[in-house]
């Protein structure tokens, strides 16, 4: 209140569509002496003439951020699409911007969401993620300097390896599995190859064959594997080439596992939140099961962990992997 008397205003941001940033707009800075600042919009769709400031589109965010000295994000949009709100939360909590939805915007993100007394259009505002300041910057490098010291003490194990799936097969060795990354942003997740360079024109002559439910794929005795695919998938031995996403900041020690791109057109609405964190080299359900889990559990656990994540979390995951990973318990 003492703020609001001397003046001061925050500057804010609007990010939707033509006519439902219009209405916000007018909505919030018809009271008197609006506490807020608008520097102008950015459109998902065809920039609208609605007397705003257009500042460009959704790819812009980052930039417009910066420039603008913006210091809260609203968005106004009740068809925001999912993908983008987790991107835009997360590239706005990086930078210390509060992020607000108008009434009737997404479900997604609604359980991170507190009710804003006092605006002249009720806003809610969603809370940062848990890695967010010292508790992100403690993380990333806890991730990158474990991620580098694995990388030299396996250093002999990963020459061996390399040579074998050289020996054991024709084809890369490495293989680079498009994956989305968090806020959906794809990115090339790498992997000890394990199969026949086939494997994906193979795929659709097993389908009856498969084991899994929902989206998932799965055959304990998969034909397209290589003798040493199969060790190395028993050991999760073939997700060591990982550590090299995780220095890159494109993957987390810990978090949901990178999923397959048509996994994802199976996703119920409410797993898109998965997202909103970087993807692991180990989670939740890979501590809980591994692939004796159903499609639905899986799920479930990621989202789980992207609501509660937390460093103890994230270290009780750790100390569970390494048994999980030497007794080889539900791989495939």
């Amino acid at each position: 209140m003492l703020l609001r008397a001397a003046g001061y205003r925050r500057r804010a941001l609007l990010v939707g569509s033509g006519a439902h940033i219009e209405a916000v707009a007018h909505a919030l800075t018809s009271g008197h002496q609006s506490p807020i600042e608008l520097v102008g919009f950015i459109s998902l769709t065809p920039r609208p003439d609605n007397g705003l400031r257009s500042l460009g589109g959704f790819r812009d965010l980052s930039a417009v951020l910066d420039r603008h000295r913006v210091q809260e994000v609203i968005i106004a949009d009740p068809d925001f699409p999912q993908q983008h709100a987790v991107e835009l939360v997360d590239r706005c909590h990086r930078r210390g911007v509060t992020v607000r939805i108008a009434p009737s915007t997404m479900e997604i993100l609604m359980h991170r969401a507190e009710f804003v007394p006092g605006a002249s259009v009720p806003l809610f505002e969603l809370r940062p993620p848990v890695f967010d300041g010292f508790d992100f910057a403690l993380k990333r490098s806890f991730d990158v300097l474990v991620s580098v010291l694995v990388l030299i003490v396996l250093a002999p194990l990963l020459a061996v390896i390399a040579l074998a799936v050289s020996l054991s097969s024709r084809g890369p060795l490495i293989y680079r599995s498009i994956r989305p990354g968090i806020g959906g942003t794809p990115f090339a997740c790498f992997k000890f190859r394990t199969m026949r360079t086939d494997a994906e024109q193979m795929q659709a002559d097993l389908e009856s064959l498969n084991e899994a439910t929902g989206a998932l794929f799965k055959i304990r005795q998969d034909p397209r594997l290589t003798p040493v695919g199969r060790l190395l998938r028993r050991y999760s031995l073939d997700e060591l080439p990982q550590l090299a996403n995780v220095v890159l900041g494109q993957m987390s020690l810990v978090g949901p596992r990178p999923p397959l791109a048509y996994e994802v057109e199976h996703y119920p609405p409410e797993a898109f939140e998965r997202f909103a964190v970087k993807p692991g080299l180990t989670g939740l359900w890979q501590v809980s099961g591994r692939c004796e889990l159903t499609f639905d559990e899986m799920i479930a656990l990621d989202v789980d962990y992207a609501r509660r994540r937390s460093l103890l979390l994230n270290l009780w995951i750790l100390a569970r992997t390494l048994p999980v990973v030497v007794l080889g318990r539900g791989a495939a």
